[in-house]
């Protein structure tokens, strides 16, 4: 078991970068093993959540080359994966065993996906009830609730569905799916999740258009797409952490470089910004189709404010250290809709209330969100405490959200079981600690 300590007493300074984003990782991997010839991901995630994707795509005959800044993928065609000869260890990854699963139920071979202890609790029959409607065979614990999941390669037929939740990888594991199926694939969804799949797409070519709030794919298109140099822009829920620690710290000025904009990912600006953050966007333009930024933040003060579901979908990754920027604002931030953070890596609405609780934060948890009241007064932010033995539950995110509220404690705190921080940021530590190093 690893721990992190944490150090507080000295602001935010200069500059960062932070790792690729993972959702696009793992999307590029899938799209350049499925293209004619030779791709290269340059700047890709390298945590372990798109590590395991990319041994995935090995195990199912794909030949992949690794730098410390490049993947060299040599796609086999739209029909070129073939029969892995083990079942395809996930990990920790959500996207990546749903993703798969759309993916690898139009194969005409069989495949086992499965996971982590975390990923075989987490549900997986929001993607195999309508996969099963476009014809997949999937079997699986709990009738196919729960991971491992036995695929039987099947021959699919395109289905129009409504999504009860916004949720990008339900709609990227039915696409997926829907390039293998046979007619129409018409997917809706209550409110626009991350649209990731649906930008990648076009950047390679693949045939997919909207009609209204629908998306609508042909299956199986005729023309398959070549390789090509996909360039991934830093992770927004990355950078998150800083954004929220250059804040929330006093005197604190930092610059984080080459960050993802998408609109559907930068919920967590909106709200900062409303809470009273000084954020600045500066030197937009655009990679692989994603719009890219660098982003300068400044310590301020912050005042609590209304969450509601409208935002949740934009800010799902962050609310965890969403959580951290409210307990230590002027009065109460009060979140509702956010009852999807239950099944995340661990509860997040529980974990977080458990964990700040101890840092001396008070939150009222409700079934759908929180109520934070801030500890801080007078225009200034308050302060948190340094908790006696704080866990990261096996939850990334929740781990760095801890080490960043650790940072405005007066006294040094270590956060148990922080292996986890692996699957998204390996280099959290490191890049904090220069953070911390320079000179206020």
């Amino acid at each position: 078991m690893t721990s992190l300590t944490i150090i507080p007493g000295r602001p935010l300074r200069g500059t960062t970068t932070v790792p690729g984003d993972k959702s696009l990782t793992h999307r590029a991997i899938i799209l350049t093993a499925l293209a004619e010839g030779t791709s290269t991901i340059e700047g890709y995630c390298q945590g372990e959540d798109c590590l395991n994707t990319m041994r995935a795509f090995q195990g199912l005959g794909i030949p992949i080359t690794q730098t410390p800044t490049e993947l060299h993928v040599c796609g086999k065609g739209f029909w070129g994966l073939s029969e892995p000869s083990a079942p395809i260890d996930c990990g920790n990854s959500g996207t990546g065993i749903r993703l798969l699963t759309g993916l690898l139920a139009g194969q005409d071979f069989f495949s086992i996906l499965t996971g982590d202890e975390s990923i075989r609790r987490r549900p997986m029959g929001r993607v195999v009830k309508p996969l099963r409607e476009m014809g997949a065979v999937i079997g699986g614990r709990k009738g196919g609730e729960l991971a491992p999941l036995a695929i039987t390669g099947a021959g699919l037929h395109g289905i129009e569905y409504a999504s009860p939740v916004a949720s990008a990888q339900i709609k990227s594991a039915l696409l997926l799916a829907g390039l293998f199926a046979q007619g129409q694939t018409r997917y809706k969804e209550p409110s626009l999740s991350r649209d990731h799949t649906e930008r990648m797409f076009q950047f390679f070519g693949i045939p997919l258009t909207k009609e209204g709030d629908t998306l609508v794919l042909q299956g199986r298109p005729s023309i398959g797409w070549r390789g090509v140099q996909v360039t991934i822009p830093g992770d927004f829920s990355a950078a998150a952490f800083f954004i929220v620690g250059g804040t929330i710290v006093q005197g604190s000025d930092i610059t984080i470089y080459n960050v993802g904009m998408n609109p559907t990912r930068t919920g967590l600006i909106e709200v900062m910004r409303k809470m009273g953050a000084d954020i600045q966007v500066l030197g937009l333009r655009e990679a692989a189709g994603e719009p890219v930024g660098d982003l300068r933040v400044k310590s301020s003060a912050l005042k609590g404010v209304t969450i509601g579901h409208d935002i949740i979908p934009k800010t799902i990754d962050e609310f965890p250290v969403l959580c951290v920027a409210a307990a230590v604002a002027e009065g109460d931030t009060v979140i509702s809709g956010a009852e999807e953070l239950r099944v995340k890596e661990s509860d997040r609405i529980a974990t977080m209330g458990r964990e700040l609780r101890a840092m001396g934060a008070l939150i009222e948890e409700r079934p759908d969100g929180m109520v934070i009241r801030g500890l801080g007064q007078g225009g200034e932010n308050g302060r948190l405490k340094a908790a006696g033995k704080p866990q990261s539950h096996g939850d990334h995110r929740v781990a760095m959200s801890l080490a960043i509220g650790g940072l405005t404690a007066e006294q040094s705190m270590t956060i148990a079981d922080t292996g986890c921080v692996n699957t998204s940021f390996p280099n959290f530590e490191e890049a904090l600690v220069s953070l911390l190093a320079h000179p206020a």
